[in-house]
């Protein structure tokens, strides 16, 4: 979710196991099936956590360690659609921390998937800034704790655009010329979102008129577009293959940084808000552990290097005292009020994702 090495959405496939539990890279975790162990999953000194990758690094894992005595041993997913399949299947009882996004939170809630947090047992929840203690997608915080936050954008190459993008119309009316050469996320809800708020509507529309003529204008820009991609971009834009691409803030920050001539920017008619949080499963094998790795995430300490070294907005306003300007003034890890206004969260829709997994099976068999 930097300098970060590991995209927010990357599914990476080593495998790891190390000091106190884990084998780290020099960049962060690179985590694969690793599966618990169904005769110490309770084993109170390991903390079982199912996450993204690149959310956290060697630093903050040996500190956590160091704290608790408790060994961290993970797995990532590349999609809360993923996540949700495992936990449903019966990985819920495999793990004490899970990282959803704010939709996420909503539909495992529906469904009955976490258990109601004791603030009691946590410490530093007033620690964050006044928008995040009582989400639309989780009132009160009483299942969840945000961890970092950011927005959806287009990345796009400043030196061979005269014209920069000001919104997401630019890809079809620069059609022509950057066929082939633009790439969009490989998720249909930010696709299809993103197409429908350049149409004047809601980024989780559940009018089927509305959701058609988005799927009817993509239809258009299909044939130019080179992939659809959450991660890959990033190589194939700094290879200059690419001109423009849509991606996450934090994975903006990455290749804006190692090629000056690359740019983010957030679409005049709106984007997507995304804050991904901890949660505790109902069956969570050791609570006690969860508790103390959310009550760790709060540190002011812990929440300013999370942000300095992996580029993610933290929600915690005591840290973000701690950050130096540099990083506080970056608009594309902490926009402006006046953009943040025009973002908007995803949010479940029930049964009529079916409508846009149907529009999108079409348009990517196409």
């Amino acid at each position: 979710m930097k300098s970060l090495a590991l995209n927010r959405r990357n599914f990476l496939k080593t495998a790891l196991a190390a000091t106190s539990g884990l084998v780290l890279s020099s960049c962060g975790w690179t985590l694969a099936q690793v599966r618990p162990s169904t005769t110490d999953k309770g084993n109170p000194n390991k903390l079982y956590i199912y996450t993204w990758s690149g959310y956290t690094n060697n630093e903050l894992l040996n500190k956590f360690t160091e704290n608790t005595s408790v060994a961290a041993i993970a797995n990532v997913f590349d999609s809360n659609e993923a996540m949700l399949a495992k936990i449903q299947a019966g990985g819920g009882a495999d793990y004490s921390i899970i990282y959803p996004s704010d939709y996420m939170v909503r539909q495992m809630l529906e469904l009955g998937l976490l258990q109601e947090l004791d603030h009691d047992r946590l410490s530093g929840l007033n620690n964050l800034m006044p928008q995040f203690k009582n989400p639309e997608y989780d009132p009160g915080n009483r299942h969840s704790v945000p961890i970092s936050w950011g927005t959806t954008g287009l990345i796009y190459n400043s030196k061979k655009l005269e014209k920069p993008p000001e919104d997401w119309d630019y890809l079809w009316q620069n059609q022509q010329t950057l066929s082939k050469r633009m790439t969009l996320m490989d998720d249909v809800r930010e696709v299809m979102g993103a197409t429908l708020r350049m149409l004047g509507y809601s980024y989780n529309s559940t009018n089927p008129e509305e959701v058609r003529q988005a799927y009817e204008k993509l239809k258009i820009l299909k044939p130019a577009i080179a992939s659809f991609t959450t991660d890959a971009w990033k190589e194939q834009i700094l290879a200059g293959d690419l001109l423009i691409a849509m991606g996450y803030s934090a994975d903006a920050i990455e290749v804006t940084e190692e090629n000056p001539d690359l740019k983010y920017v957030i679409p005049r008619s709106g984007t997507s808000l995304w804050t991904d949080t901890m949660v505790i499963p109902k069956n969570a094998p050791n609570p006690e552990a969860a508790y103390a790795w959310i009550s760790f995430m709060l540190e002011p300490s812990v929440a300013a290097l999370v942000t300095e070294t992996l580029n993610f907005a933290t929600p915690n306003s005591t840290a973000l005292k701690e950050l130096p300007e540099k990083i506080t003034k970056n608009v594309t890890l902490f926009p402006p009020e006046s953009v943040l206004t025009r973002a908007e969260r995803i949010s479940p829709i029930g049964k009529f994702s079916e409508v846009y997994e149907n529009y999108w099976t079409q348009l990517r068999s196409s």
